[in-house]
């Protein structure tokens, strides 16, 4: 009887990927795996906010092999990397050293559908919800457009289908041909292989048109050069820009069913999220109907929503608002609810575990009891 594989770190990394596309986080953050070897062993992972020492013991203790960090134990560049509970990435040399793997999801997560901020909106009651503006992926293909004599049409297309060009779905061979004339002019230093130098020549040629992966560009031009009989041939390279995911993307924007007045909606949400102390911008009594969600701290983001201006009847609901943040809040007439950075961003991880538990039915999946706010109340 054949033995079952373990569960290993590459196949954790592909199921975080499906929840949480590391290409939707931000451009400064630091995603995706970050300790560790892909041929790993990960059956059992622990979920956590924030890698602390008191964490990495618990998933010692119970015998983890991966830990999901939502925050990035290692954020910037290192030039150490040694064991030490003084720092962020000394808990991961440890992590290393005890061939402990760990993947970091932060803005990615953030970004995704059933996500930090989507997890936020749905404790805060929010219908018709959606991204503050969706996201798409980086370009994954291009279109090559080349100009060919008719008769060499087909040589040419035929070497660039056999690059990796032309396929479109489970469709090879797929190209557009369009008739026209070309021109150029050979100078002394040429050597044309159709008509002279020095003199103006008019060629019947093919416009062929094909798609292919940019990683497979540099493979097409060359074969395109070797087919083709030009000296130089004349071709363009257009990217492609994907369509942009309507589920994904940072911050979520939606509508109360009803107004309600501020201080509800902030006693409503330290208990939906067990904060220790929440703080408001604005009267209690505001009433507020549209929400603007942006777990740990908003920063900007909520001013910089596409055809959006904040006003009055909107309020942010985040973790923490630095104090210049919450004047310009008050200047809008927009209202504010400080849960706490860590508290905002807590309640994600029990829909990651049962999400992870569907792509990984294999492993064991524990939330960390040792992760905690750093902060107390006095």
């Amino acid at each position: 009887m054949a033995t079952a594989q373990p569960l290993t770190v590459a196949q954790l990394c592909r199921a975080m990927e499906a929840i949480a596309p590391s290409w939707a986080a931000a451009d400064w953050d630091n995603v995706g795996l970050l300790v560790g070897d892909p041929q790993w062993a990960a059956e059992y992972i622990l979920l956590t906010i924030d890698l602390t020492p008191a964490v990495l013991d618990e998933a010692v203790k119970l015998g983890c092999n991966s830990i999901v960090s939502y925050h990035p134990p290692i954020f910037r560049a290192v030039k150490r990397f040694s064991v030490s509970r003084d720092t962020a990435e000394g808990l991961a040399a440890e992590a290393l050293s005890r061939r402990i793997a760990i993947y970091s999801p932060h803005t990615a997560l953030d970004a995704a559908p059933g996500g930090t901020n989507e997890t936020l909106a749905e404790l805060a009651g929010l219908t018709r919800v959606q991204p503050f503006s969706a996201a798409a992926p980086p370009a994954a293909q291009c279109k090559l457009v080349v100009f060919v004599p008719h008769e060499s049409t087909d040589a040419v297309a035929e070497a660039v289908f056999a690059a990796g060009a032309g396929r479109i779905g489970a469709y090879e061979k797929c190209s557009y041909r369009l008739s026209g004339q070309g021109t150029f002019f050979g100078t002394d230093s040429t050597n044309p292989a159709v008509g002279e130098r020095g003199r103006l020549e008019r060629v019947d040629e093919t416009r062929l048109e094909v798609i292919l992966p940019k990683s497979r560009l540099s493979q097409v031009i060359e074969a395109l050069r070797a087919a083709h009989p030009y000296e130089e041939p004349a071709f363009d390279v257009y990217p492609l820009e994907p369509l942009a995911d309507p589920a994904l993307g940072q911050g979520r924007m939606g509508s109360f069913s009803k107004p309600q007045a501020l201080g509800d909606l902030a006693r409503a949400m330290k208990l939906a999220v067990s904060a220790e102390q929440v703080a408001i911008v604005g009267e209690p009594g505001a009433q507020v109907s549209r929400a603007f969600v942006c777990a740990g701290a908003a920063g900007s983001l909520p001013f910089e929503v596409p055809g959006v201006q904040l006003g009055r009847g909107d309020v942010v609901i985040t973790g923490e608002i630095r104090h210049h943040d919450a004047l310009r809040y008050r200047r809008s007439g927009a209202c504010a609810v400080a849960l706490g950075h860590w508290a905002s961003e807590r309640p994600v991880l029990i829909p990651l575990s049962l999400k992870l538990k569907h792509h990984l039915p294999g492993a064991s999946i524990t939330m960390s009891k040792a992760d905690a706010d750093p902060f107390e109340a006095a």
